[in-house]
């Protein structure tokens, strides 16, 4: 199964208690800890993209989810039990009316505010069918305005009805176009944000006299949301500038600043006593504010930009995922917690943020086997003038558990580096890089006897090239004996003293990716060209032993076994084939695993072996595939094992079609059907084992939901109890 993991958090909401904190995330709604930032439920259910939730006003231990699936969900998220299902047409976000007790949904396709009436029932999954218009010309955005009118309709059994309308600008560049819309709690006055950055206040819209507006101006840029305080105190505005602006409602000129929040606010929510503020950032990051304007938690995801420029690569010490983060960072991401450990920053200089402006980014990144030594290439252009190159090494201190600038190199090549690689080998610590100058360059640690000694660095020992050609690509064998090199059409074989051992043939094309095979596989050079080829080289007889055409945009082996993954374009989608060199079949493939091209990939080796695993799925039993999609999606596979590993971690408590939804009815009826069978002398009495059902609901159901303790005991007392008819 391909299993996305989310990047995005496209809705945020603070529920009661306030130590919960709940977004949207993918397909599934994650529960936070306001304090200690961890993720405390992962309500899993929704098979699309979850685009709404909104607390239950009659249970505040309860919140509603709507997902593209079609269905609204109801979950009781202290527990992260799943309550209700309630499918019906395709929605797209919502929100309640707690004095009607009806959902308020947006329909993608149509486009249309409705509100669907939820029934009462006991059943797990009941069909929503009542719906009744409320507003049949809605935006595509989702926001009932209209570039320059934004509309105020009542819901049902409500008579309010207005539009809101604003002039084309007439000086030159003028943006007063609509982009969000926030209710007062409490007072008939409206919060609009626009394009140029202003936010109105509309009033006297509900009254028969003509509604009248006021501005506010702080932004630069449009304002991306809005969010009045519970009490209507106080106006939450946010955008592009990271900076959340507190606006006190009856002293306009009077606002608050929290700045350098990191990106761009594009959501904001507030709590129910007003005591937590909550904003989303266009990097995957929640920010939890206290009320006197003050950060208190934050929650980062995988830092989302906007491309990746280094190869996805595993840091061999944490396990994490290392790739491009915050603008000059590499972020550290540790898949098993889903959780971010740390930005390091590699450019060290101040980021500006402003379009067209030409800064370092971190380009390369690599580490040596054992985790010692850290890699990076940064790379800046300007107008007029040379590309700018640095090359950076960094040594992991013990004291800080963090990687130190050790040496830096300043123009190491005279053109863009395309590659580099450490390698495996444990007598030596060396680095080669490879350059459209037409060199690879070999970088040895001065004292590699002694790589904590405060004056060892590196430098160059040697610079290789073949026929003037430019190199594309490179990689070590296993055991580092071997390096290879792609010049163009060419691959050439080096050994560790720097003698050119063997050129290999290859057919028409330029040289796209190479790599060793691994284990037993490893007398084996795979290598793709941009001529459509995927090719097999024997290194023990220097031929080339077979290939296949075939686009492969990616190739990747895992380092923990012979297997080899190929991700392969075709009709504008990516195939998947895992194989083992030595072997004609694959051992498994996908077809059209997902759009566009997959550039980024990575085998994790897993703290575990997986057991018992599903023939098709023996290739995920030591390492853990991952990928990027055209969309900056991170996607991974998953195997049956593991699914059912996750479901018995995350429902504890079974919930049975045939019987009522609620813990404390589930355990009722339970005890009726003893009650019954005990009462029919031809019944037999059915065993409790240890790790029964009825034990485990009995264990596990939380306890606020539980009936009193005497009726538990006595009920479980005669579970164990032997009949007289079963002893006759």
């Amino acid at each position: 199964k391909l299993d996305p993991l989310p990047l995005c958090l496209p809705h945020v909401k603070i529920k009661v208690p306030q130590k919960f904190l709940l977004c949207a995330s993918g397909e599934s709604v994650k529960v936070y800890s306001s304090s200690s930032e961890e993720c405390v439920h992962d309500l899993q259910g929704h098979t699309d993209l979850v685009s709404g939730i909104v607390r239950n006003p009659s249970n505040h231990l309860q919140v509603y989810s709507c997902s593209a699936d079609g269905t609204v969900r109801l979950w009781d998220f202290t527990d992260g039990i799943l309550i209700k299902v309630q499918p019906h047409s395709l929605p797209r976000s919502f929100a309640i009316a707690a004095s009607f007790f009806a959902l308020c949904t947006v329909l993608v396709k149509l486009f249309q505010l409705v509100a669907v009436h939820l029934p009462l029932s006991g059943d797990q999954e009941v069909e929503a069918r009542e719906l009744s218009a409320v507003l049949c010309d809605v935006s595509p955005s989702g926001a009932a305005s209209f570039g320059r009118k934004v509309r105020v309709v009542g819901l049902p059994g409500t008579s309010v009805a207005n539009k809101f309308f604003l002039k084309s600008g007439n000086k030159k560049g003028a943006k007063n176009a609509f982009t969000c819309v926030s209710c007062h709690p409490k007072e008939d006055c409206i919060a609009t944000g626009h394009e140029d950055g202003k936010i109105r206040l509309w009033r006297n819209f509900n009254q028969k006299k003509e509604y009248t507006y006021s501005t506010l101006h702080w932004h630069h840029g449009a304002v991306n949301t809005l969010q009045f305080t519970p009490e209507g105190t106080n106006l939450l505005s946010g955008g592009i500038e990271s900076v959340l602006v507190q606006w006190h409602y009856t002293q306009e000129n009077q606002k608050d600043f929290l700045p350098r929040l990191g990106g761009a606010i594009t959501h904001i929510a507030v709590s129910p006593d007003g005591s937590l503020f909550c904003t989303s950032h266009s990097d995957n990051k929640i920010t939890i504010i206290q009320s006197c304007v003050k950060v208190s938690a934050i929650i980062q995801g995988l830092v989302k930009g906007e491309g990746v420029r280094t190869d996805l690569t595993i840091d061999p010490r944490s396990k994490a995922l290392v790739l491009n983060g915050k603008p000059g960072h590499l972020q550290f991401y540790s898949l098993h917690r889903d959780k971010l450990l740390y930005n390091l920053d590699i450019v060290q200089q101040e980021y500006i943020h402003e379009e067209g402006l030409d800064q370092f980014e971190v380009v390369k990144a690599a580490f040596d086997t054992r985790g010692n030594w850290l890699a990076t290439v940064e790379e800046r252009t300007q107008k007029g003038s040379e590309l700018e190159i640095n090359l950076k090494l960094w040594a992991y201190d013990e004291q800080t558990q963090s990687f130190m600038l050790n040496t830096t190199v300043t123009a190491p090549h005279e053109d863009q580096i395309t590659a580099m690689c450490f390698s495996p080998s444990p007598e030596t610590t060396m680095l080669v890089t490879i350059s459209f100058d037409g060199h690879f360059k070999a970088w040895l640690l001065a004292d590699h006897s002694d790589t904590k000694a405060e004056g060892a660095c590196w430098s160059c020992d040697f610079v290789g090239g073949y026929h003037h050609l430019k190199p594309g690509c490179c990689c070590f064998s296993a055991d580092g004996s071997l390096l290879a090199v792609g010049f163009q059409e060419v691959v050439t074989v080096w050994s560790p003293s720097w003698e050119l051992l063997t050129t290999l043939s290859q057919p028409p094309g330029a040289i796209r990716d190479l790599c060793f095979g691994r284990l037993s596989c490893s007398k084996y050079l795979l290598g793709t060209s941009t001529k459509n080829q995927l090719c097999c080289w024997n290194l023990l007889t220097c031929s080339l032993e077979w290939s296949t055409p075939v686009d492969v945009s990616l190739l990747q082996a895992d380092p923990l076994s012979e297997n080899m993954a190929a991700f392969c374009s075709q009709s504008g989608c990516s195939d998947l084939f895992v194989f083992k060199p030595g072997e004609p079949r694959p051992l498994y493939s996908q077809k059209a695993l997902c759009t566009g091209k997959v550039q980024r990939a990575v085998f994790a080796p897993r703290d575990q072996m997986l057991e018992s695993c599903e023939e098709h799925a023996q290739w995920l039993n030591r390492s853990q595939l991952y990928f990027f999609t055209q969309h900056m999606d991170l996607m991974t596979f998953s195997t049956k094992t593991e699914e059912d590993r996750l479901l018995a971690s995350s429902k504890r408590l079974m919930v049975d079609d045939s019987v009522a939804v609620t813990p404390f009815y589930l355990l009722l009826g339970k005890h009726r059907q003893q009650q019954e069978a005990l009462t029919n002398p031809m019944a037999e009495r059915i065993q409790l084992p240890q790790g029964s059902i009825a034990i485990k609901e009995l264990l596990y159901t939380p306890a606020h939901v539980l009936p009193s303790a005497s009726f538990l005991c006595s009920m479980f007392v005669r579970s164990l109890l032997i009949s007289s008819s079963s002893a006759r």
